[in-house]
């Protein structure tokens, strides 16, 4: 595999203190100014938030990633208010004061200049960025990547610990305007533009990346790899063998869909089916 950049390659390890991570994600219910809220007081809110945060950490997950998955349909980045950063940190701040586990932000949709400011605000270690370099067709319209303008931000923010989570091939759009490329190249295009992990997903949420998309991405890049999307207790072991990790979000819900809250005996069902792969 030829090197596109110099990036370190032990993010996984610098953040978490190991080599393969279990990731759980807080879908934060809808904020005020989105569709979906309904007046909820922020303390509800907030207070739900942290209920999921501890069943994922008492189950067994490494870390966590919040994302403001409630407010649904997602706006694009230009669109997105400063009320959402404002209540994402606050979140963030509350979860890592109560766990001290290793905590990601992602901003829906593809806003990395919002997630930076809440990672700094809300003392978070990473964000995670869907759409990095290149563009597609999402739900919400043509997405850029954002790279360039990001990575300026974080250093006027003076925040170089704050590492990029990218995914490659992304779910939820076509990647039409791209077509020419493969995928491989789209995965190098990551490294090229200074992201410190690579994420392969599925289709849509809650869809599992094949094994031979997982092995295509991460024959093309030097960086960590983790799996971003259905990923079971079922699947976990063989995903572990070709990654650093995973992000699981729907599986350790209540029924298994991702508007539920957390199911903690799921969660440590998901933990015991993976202990295999993580003591390896």
């Amino acid at each position: 595999m030829q090197k596109i950049s110099d990036k370190p390659t032990g993010a996984i390890r610098d953040i978490f203190g190991t080599d393969k991570v279990l990731i759980g994600m807080i879908h934060c219910p809808a904020f005020p100014g989105a569709p979906r809220y309904r007046g909820s007081s922020m303390d509800a809110i907030y207070d739900a938030c942290m209920r999921d945060a501890e069943a994922l950490i008492e189950g067994g997950m490494h870390g966590l990633i919040v994302e403001n998955h409630g407010d649904i349909p997602f706006s694009k980045p230009e669109d997105i208010g400063p009320e959402t950063a404002a209540f994402m940190a606050v979140v963030t701040d509350r979860i890592a004061r109560a766990t001290g586990v290793p905590l990601g932000v992602n901003v829906l949709a593809n806003a990395a200049i919002p997630a930076l400011a809440v990672a700094v605000a809300g003392a978070a270690s990473f964000i995670r960025v869907n759409q990095w370099a290149n563009a597609y067709v999402a739900n919400e319209g043509i997405i850029e990547g954002p790279a360039a303008e990001a990575m300026r931000y974080r250093s006027l923010l003076r925040a170089d610990h704050v590492r990029i989570f990218a995914d490659s091939h992304v779910k939820h759009g076509s990647h039409a305007i791209v077509a020419d490329r493969s995928i491989q190249e789209l995965t190098r295009d990551l490294a090229f533009f200074d992201a410190d992990v690579v994420i392969a997903t599925g289709q849509r949420t809650g869809d599992a990346a094949t094994i031979e998309e997982i092995e295509e991405i991460g024959s093309a890049t030097h960086l960590p790899l983790l799996v971003g999307s259905g990923v079971t207790k079922d699947n976990v072991v063989e995903i572990l063998k070709r990654t650093n990790g995973v992000i699981v979000a729907s599986s350790l819900k209540e029924g298994g869909v991702w508007w539920n809250p957390v199911d903690i005996e799921r969660v440590r069902a998901f933990r015991s089916a993976a202990a295999p792969a993580l003591e390896g």
